[in-house]
């Protein structure tokens, strides 16, 4: 009996030394380095907002902030190495579609992120864009659906992999439609739209900031995008609740998390200097020339959003059988 009391006061003391140091870390926050871990890889959108972020912490700060971009394993790598730091406030994980769906699609993944992970800010959201080759014979979603129904199976379209936000949008508008299309998955958005361009592909539904460039250069064609209301970007498109005259709305989205149990000091100087981000006119532009909105608000809200995002996929990927190899 004495050594089980004497065990938990140990344990109980221990704990008490970590809050004690947390705090006393909180307080001098930041102190050093901060790390941005971006789980893709450099160019995109996800690791343009990183660096925007970092800039800006590194300015108010006075002290070092990099990204270390750790791509791979559709982000359970870079997701993982967050994971695995301390709950200090100097590793920030940006986070994405796949931070929300993930546990569904990874049979074991090594990390939970309601566990592991509180979540910061939800700074940005997007519609993505159905799109066809240039020289494609479907000149709206009516026509595309039409030929779907005449050859179930027979179209193809792209996505990023297994799981990704184009893929998991594609196989929620086929259900939708009631047609079948046939997944052909490629290593990332952009090979996707290069074959597309190419005419390897069908259709695709992919990231505004990823279609955009190929809209603008008239090598590829936006039939649609997905979210209710129109998209600034591509202003000639419907919607896709619009051409299918029922509900539809599909956002890609980015974000930040740290480590559960960061202080809540932490967590909330963080938040405030993103929300001050996501206010800068260049920060903005650079937003409004990738088709993205930026969102802000607080921690809390962006706990909702994800939850939101895990109830809306969930039923869509097992469905459709969606697991990753």
């Amino acid at each position: 009996m004495t050594t089980a009391i004497s065990r938990r006061a140990a344990l109980l003391a221990l704990a008490a030394g970590a809050q004690a140091a947390l705090a006393q870390s909180a307080a001098g926050y930041p102190d050093k380095v901060v790390k941005i871990i971006a789980p893709y890889p450099p160019g995109g959108f996800n690791d343009t907002l990183s660096r925007i972020v970092a800039n800006h912490l590194q300015q108010t700060f006075k002290q070092s902030v990099v990204v270390d971009n750790k791509s791979g394993g559709g982000t359970v790598i870079g997701t993982q190495a967050a994971a695995m730091q301390p709950a200090d406030g100097y590793t920030i994980l940006e986070t994405a579609f796949p931070f929300a769906v993930n546990e569904f699609i990874y049979p074991r993944l090594p990390y939970d992120r309601r566990k592991d992970f509180t979540p910061l800010i939800l700074a940005g959201r997007s519609p993505l864009v159905l799109v066809v080759p240039a020289d494609s014979p479907f000149k709206s979603v009516a026509d595309l659906v039409k030929a779907a129904k005449a050859k179930p199976g027979r179209l193809n379209y792209g996505s990023a992999g297994v799981g990704a936000s184009n893929h998991l949008a594609t196989e929620l508008f086929a259900d939708v439609a009631g047609i079948e299309l046939n997944h052909v998955p490629f290593k990332g958005g952009s090979p996707t739209m290069t074959a597309l361009a190419g005419g390897q592909l069908d259709m695709a539904i992919d990231l505004v900031p990823n279609a955009l460039p190929l809209i603008q250069a008239g090598k590829i064609r936006a039939l649609a995008v997905t979210e209710a209301k129109r998209a600034a970007a591509v202003p000639d498109a419907p919607t896709i609740a619009e051409a299918l005259g029922t509900k539809f709305n599909v956002v890609t989205w980015h974000g930040f998390a740290v480590r559960a149990g960061t202080p809540r000091e932490v967590v909330d100087r963080l938040n405030k200097e993103i929300n001050a981000v996501l206010d800068l006119p260049e920060a903005r532009k650079t937003f409004a020339s990738q088709g993205v909105e930026p969102v802000g608000g607080s921690a809390a809200e962006f706990a909702k959003f994800l939850d939101e995002q895990s109830a809306l996929w969930k039923p869509v990927i097992d469905k459709n059988g969606i697991r990753a190899d």
